[in-house]
């Protein structure tokens, strides 16, 4: 529509000229042919649309009797005049698009190499996961991910940093690499989150944060230390989804100074055939067209309704771009976390 709109400006203004007969000027009006080319268009296109609105004014003036009149000149004169600006424009337009691109795929790639495949399986647990990138210009988002099977058991990591950009996946680098490191090495799921806490606090600045979920999972349940995240969610059927609330309120990792006491995981049981879904605020946050929130807690229980873990979280990501109709304005991240039962296994 957009590449269509400078030609019907221009034969909308033409036609109605022509209706409104001699007496009725409307040949500065061919102006918007240019004008609409440089939003959409390039330099050239933009004038060669230009060149078309000098083209029908030149007839549109003989049949107002304005072809040699002071008047059809400044037209021309405004015609041209709008017609280089709107080039220029344009090719200030395409060089920040460019640059824009070119941020955007920097971050992209730097993100696919720290965000590394999840394992499918570990254990009896079967994990799926979801990320969704933002396409609003080069905002490329902090969301992070991780799931590493340990001598502890398996432990997971669900976070968001504060911030947009290069900036936000170099933050989210520096968790991950804290995360990997720490998990192995601490016997205490809070001790992991000092861990963390501390590799932060001396590379984040005074006002930066990252909120995040530690997950550590046990026999018939699992462990949740919350830093400021989303709660996530506990699925034991499609009648029975409710929120896993940490017992204590902490504030997320870089600010964990400002705490009361340390950190404290609180356990939930986590059975055979539950399912607990771990997520980022760009899925709760995600508007429709009207500004409603998208209802995950509402829509999750397709979660259910499927022996796959993965096809379901796929259905699930499905539906949330549909309620959004379009791209997400932040980046999405989900993870899915299935304890297999064992008379399945067997």
């Amino acid at each position: 529509m957009l590449r269509s709109l400078p030609f019907v400006a221009i034969a909308v203004v033409a036609l109605v000229d022509l209706l409104a007969g001699p007496r009725l000027g409307f040949l500065p009006l061919l102006t918007l042919g240019p004008t609409f080319a440089s939003v959409s268009g390039s330099v050239h296109r933009t004038l060669a649309v230009g060149g078309l609105a000098l083209i029908v004014c030149i007839p549109l003036a003989r049949y107002n009797d304005l072809l040699l009149t002071p008047q059809n000149n400044l037209t021309i004169a405004t015609i041209l005049a709008v017609t280089g600006a709107g080039a220029l424009a344009s090719h200030l337009r395409i060089r920040r698009e460019r640059e824009l691109a070119n941020v955007r795929m920097v971050a992209e790639a730097a993100q696919r190499v720290l965000l590394r495949p999840v394992p499918r399986r570990a254990g009896d647990l079967r994990i799926a996961l979801s990320y969704t990138s933002a396409a609003a210009e080069a905002q490329i988002g902090g969301d992070l991910y991780e799931v590493v099977t340990t001598p502890n058991g398996v432990r997971m990591l669900i976070g968001d940093v504060q911030g947009k950009g290069l900036g936000a996946v170099e933050t989210a680098a520096w968790v991950l690499g804290a995360f990997r490191e720490a998990a192995y090495d601490e016997a205490e799921l809070a001790r992991v989150g000092v861990r963390l806490e501390n590799s932060l606090t001396r590379h984040l600045g005074t006002e930066q944060f990252v909120t995040a979920i530690l997950a550590e999972v046990h026999d018939e349940e699992i462990s949740l230390l919350n830093f400021g995240h989303p709660a996530p969610l506990l699925i034991r059927g499609e009648e029975k989804i409710r929120l896993a609330e940490p017992e204590m309120e902490m504030p997320p990792l870089g600010l964990v100074s400002l705490g009361p006491e340390m950190a404290k995981p609180h356990r939930v049981p986590f059975g055979d055939g539950e399912q607990i879904l771990l997520y980022t605020d760009g899925v709760i946050e995600a508007r429709d067209h009207v500004g409603a929130f998208y209802p995950l807690a509402d829509r999750a229980n397709v979660l259910a309704g499927r022996d796959d873990p993965q096809a379901a979280l796929d259905e699930l990501r499905s539906d949330l771009l549909a309620h959004v109709g379009g791209p997400l304005g932040d980046d999405a991240a989900m993870l899915l976390v299935r304890r297999q039962a064992r008379a399945a296994m067997n």
